[in-house]
């Protein structure tokens, strides 16, 4: 029996082994296929095209934009093995293989030296814009074989200085407006001459006007005459901004500054559709005697957008004959009111399969101010197997959640003027949850107050939770699982018996993310308890066996976590981009608390963290399991620390590549007998650090992604030898692997 098993295990590390090197042999073939079989003599593949300047005021980045013809692509940045594919395909289109290699592939780039003087236009002027009158632009040719670089060599020269600056504003009223804010008009004597500042004044100038009641001024009125005839390199600037003039028919005038007369509002009341009009009010900016503002029109467009009632706004402007008047009309159009969705899924936890199913109901206008009611049910079930004592083998879960999210902040004594400067949602949450598995039974009812407040302008979301309260109950515990985990002298948990106790939750908790193209940063703060401990002494709270303050005669949580999330993007080059990405958390019981609620701790391993490991199966510090039952409780931890770095690229259709090294580990506070070597301390948890590469495969929809990885240990924390402490040295894939479905990026 032992001799066939091991020959089993033997074979499949063998066909692992024979995939993997398989995989391996095919990469190599397509990155070394000769990529001119299909290059016609006399031309040239191109292989390389670069921009390099001496001078480190240029920004490279920018100018690579500007050229015109690139190489083949490379699969993470490295291998050609598009072009590989389309050279393995034979020249007969009317075979199937042919035509999908060519599908699959990319066509080689031949040399154009037409878009190599085009890029070369385009460079020069780019460069001369940034004041480098006299810059010149080489492009240098290297040609081997069939293969050939270009190398455009920016030579910049001196640049060209701003002597004197002067303005010729032919509307006093402007002049006045400009002259009093001089920070519109951002250039001055000994700083470098560019056409590009030139071209941001402009628009900075246009967008000031156009929100102070210039409602047809345009950057057409603004020029500028550069006189570059000194001979010591030097320019002088002169502002020009032209009289209004509607046509060529008119006369010439000073621009018109227009003045909002009527708003309406159209499509918000009709029979099947209302929307109440101070909901309207409220998140309009523009309002009747106020100057016409592009900021505010687009504020309102911004805030309209936001009410789960409307699909889309459309706002427009009519003059008024022979008045500086406008009047706006904002039209609007209604989403569905009611919807249900029905959402079936297939389970799978450790194994057991089953089912769940969920009713979703939500209304988007409930009381006419575009409230969002969503009411969720759920059902699952699940076979359970190897269990071994216990009557009944299955899993029962039964849900209902209901939210009312309000697009305003619901808060008494809340100024009116601070409610439209607010972009914020308020949110009421109740939910309740029945689990029943063999094991035991767990009751769980949750009641919240949230806000949520962003600034897009600067990219900001804030959440707030004022108050989120959870009952945790356990009305039945087998005697089973009593006596083999929570009452049994030789294997008494403190973390499992805690977490199968009644326990009331009553948290609050702040949240801030910023978040643009290319960086992403999210801190959390949350605490429990603090306000029904400072309610303990007075009201004379009872203890529990455990001596606990009791609340309704259930023990309270009481704690600090706070978390801090940062996750940045750089781009290598079209196809390929580098992620970075670190955490750390960390959660402190106190007072009431010398053990963190089972949800509040922190585990590691699995899709979104250390991919080296499965899921909850790392930590905390050095520990090592020993009972696959219980270690689920024993390993998670009080701090959280991991980094990540992923070289993320386009293959081909809709497919992407990935090659990640992730790092991290979780630890406890306090020093638990159950959890032998979990304790962070200064001296040891750099040495427990765990390390894990890997490779993943992405099917990007961009509305989601789906992803598989597959991740190596590479540092194991927990280990009994050499051999187990260093796998990436002494790799054996049957124990070091994990792989890992999931939907959506890791970070």
């Amino acid at each position: 029996m032992y001799i066939a098993h091991n020959m089993a295990r033997r074979l499949r590390n063998i066909k692992s082994n024979i995939s993997f090197t398989f995989l391996v042999f095919v990469l190599l073939v397509l990155a070394g296929c000769d990529g001119t079989r299909y290059v016609a003599d006399g031309d040239y593949l191109l292989t390389s095209a670069r921009v390099s300047c001496e001078n480190p005021r240029i920004n490279l980045t920018t100018m690579d934009t500007y050229i015109r013809q690139r190489p083949n692509s490379k699969w993470l940045s490295t291998l050609k093995v598009p072009l590989g594919f389309y050279s393995m395909s034979g020249a007969d289109t009317t075979k199937w293989i042919n035509r999908t290699l060519r599908n699959w592939g990319q066509a080689p780039v031949v040399y154009d030296s037409v878009l190599t003087a085009r890029t070369v236009e385009d460079l020069t002027a780019a460069v001369r814009n940034e004041g480098y009158l006299n810059a010149q632009v080489v492009p240098q040719l290297s040609a081997v074989g069939k293969r050939i670089k270009v190398n455009y060599d920016i030579v910049t020269g001196s640049p060209y200085v701003v002597r004197k600056i002067s303005h010729n504003i032919e509307d006093p009223t402007i002049e006045t407006m400009l002259t009093q804010n001089k920070q519109l008009l951002d250039m001055h004597s000994g700083q470098i001459f560019s056409v590009n500042q030139l071209g941001r004044n402009r628009n900075r100038i246009t967008d000031y006007l156009n929100n102070h009641g210039y409602f047809l001024f345009n950057k057409e009125f603004i020029s500028f005459d550069v006189d570059s005839s000194q001979m010591n390199r030097t320019v002088d600037v002169t502002m020009n901004l032209e009289l209004y003039r509607r046509n060529s028919y008119q006369k010439l005038s000073q621009h018109p500054v227009y003045r909002v007369r009527n708003v309406y509002f159209e499509g918000a009341n009709t029979p099947d559709f209302k929307l109440r009009q101070s909901v309207l009010e409220q998140n309009s900016f523009i309002a009747p005697g106020q100057p016409y503002s592009a900021a505010d029109l687009q504020k309102t467009y911004t805030r309209f957008s936001r009410l789960q009632a409307i699909r889309y706004t459309n706002i427009h402007f009519d003059e008024n004959p022979d008045s500086l008047y406008l009047d706006c009309h904002i039209q609007v159009s209604p989403q569905k009111t009611n919807s249900i969705q029905f959402q079936p899924e297939g389970t799978n936890t450790a194994g057991d399969l089953g089912a769940a199913v969920s009713l979703i109901y939500q209304n988007r206008n409930v009381f006419h101010g575009s409230e969002l009611l969503n009411v969720t049910a759920r059902g699952a079930y699940e076979a359970i197997r190897g269990l071994e004592g216990y009557q009944s083998h299955n899993y029962e879960e039964l849900g209902l959640e209901t939210s009312l999210a309000f697009p305003r902040f619901l808060f008494p004594w809340m100024k009116k003027s601070f409610h439209r400067r607010s972009s914020a949602t308020s949110e009421i949450l109740f939910s309740f949850n029945r689990q029943n598995r063999p094991e035991f039974q767990r009751r769980i009812f949750t009641a919240a107050w949230r806000y949520k407040w962003s600034n897009p302008q600067r990219h900001i979301q804030y959440k707030v939770d004022a108050i989120d309260v959870n009952f945790i109950s356990m009305p039945w515990i087998s005697e089973t699982f009593k006596h083999d985990y929570l009452d049994s002298v030789s294997n008494r948990n403190a973390i499992l018996r805690y977490n199968y106790e009644n326990l009331m939750i009553v948290k609050t908790g702040i949240g801030y993310t910023y978040s643009d193209r290319d960086k992403t940063i999210r801190l959390n703060l949350e605490t429990a308890g603090n306000f029904l401990h400072l309610l303990a002494s007075p009201l004379k709270f009872k203890k529990n066996a455990e001596g606990q303050n009791t609340f309704l005669g259930i023990a309270y949580a009481q704690y600090v976590k706070g978390d801090a999330d940062y996750t940045r993007l750089f781009a290598l080059d079209d196809r390929s981009n580098l992620a970075v990405h670190a955490r750390l958390g960390i959660a402190y019981p106190y007072g009431n608390s010398t053990i963190l609620p089972f949800e509040k701790r922190y585990f590691a391993g699995g899709s979104n963290s250390v991919r080296g490991w499965s899921v909850r199966s790392l930590g905390p510090g050095g520990y090592t399991g020993k009972d696959g039952r219980i270690d689920f409780i024993n390993q998670t931890g009080d701090i959280k620390l991991e980094f990540s770095t992923e070289m993320r690229s386009k293959l081909f259709w809709r497919f992407q590549s990935a090659i990640f090294v992730d790092a991290g580990n979780i630890w406890t506070i306090r020093e638990y007998q159950d959890q032998p070597n979990g304790q962070f301390k200064i001296d040891t948890f750099m040495k427990q650090i765990a390390v894990a590469y890997g490779v993943g495969l992405r099917l990007n929809f961009d509305y989601f992604v789906v992803r598989l990885d597959m991740g190596m240990k590479a540092v194991n924390p927990a280990y009994t030898t050499s051999r187990e402490h260093f796998p990436l040295v002494h790799p054996k894939f049957s124990r070091d692997h994990a792989f890992h479905f999931a939907v959506g990026f890791p970070f």
